[in-house]
């Protein structure tokens, strides 16, 4: 099924640069013969290069006689890689916040049991409310 739609697509792009050839050739007899002739040598080497560039990928047979193609491998991980980076940050952040707000509370905790306070005031409806509003302008 796949090289039924790789041939597909390679006639498909084919026919395209067929279309795109006859069209450039076409306003080639109203130009100067030196202009044609250089855009006739610039088409030769495009197409030559072109030629160069579809040499299939070597095939590598790795231990256990498992065949793996060179570039489908790097364009996998080159892929994945930003995926790995990006889920690798979110978890780091996540636990960094997780530790600053444990440090946070820890510092409550430490601040109410080192006050003098009267047990009165861990009663108080305002007293909680205190609590709950953040201390900290700067953030």
């Amino acid at each position: 099924m796949n090289r039924s739609i790789s041939s597909a697509n390679d006639a498909a792009e084919a026919q395209f640069g067929r279309r795109v050839a006859a069209h450039l050739s076409a306003g080639t007899d109203a130009m100067p013969h030196d202009i044609g002739e250089r855009l006739r040598v610039a088409r030769a080497q495009a197409v030559a290069h072109r030629k160069q560039n579809d040499r299939p990928a070597a095939v590598v047979v790795g231990q256990g006689g498992a065949a793996v193609l060179g570039s489908v491998w790097w364009n996998r991980f080159g892929a994945i890689l930003p995926l790995v980076a990006l889920v690798v940050g979110l978890v780091s952040i996540s636990v960094w916040q997780e530790d600053q707000r444990f440090k946070e509370l820890a510092e409550v905790d430490a601040a109410l049991l080192t006050d003098d306070l009267p047990p009165a005031a861990y009663t108080d409806p305002g007293f909680a409310q205190f609590l709950k509003t953040e201390r900290n302008p700067s953030r």
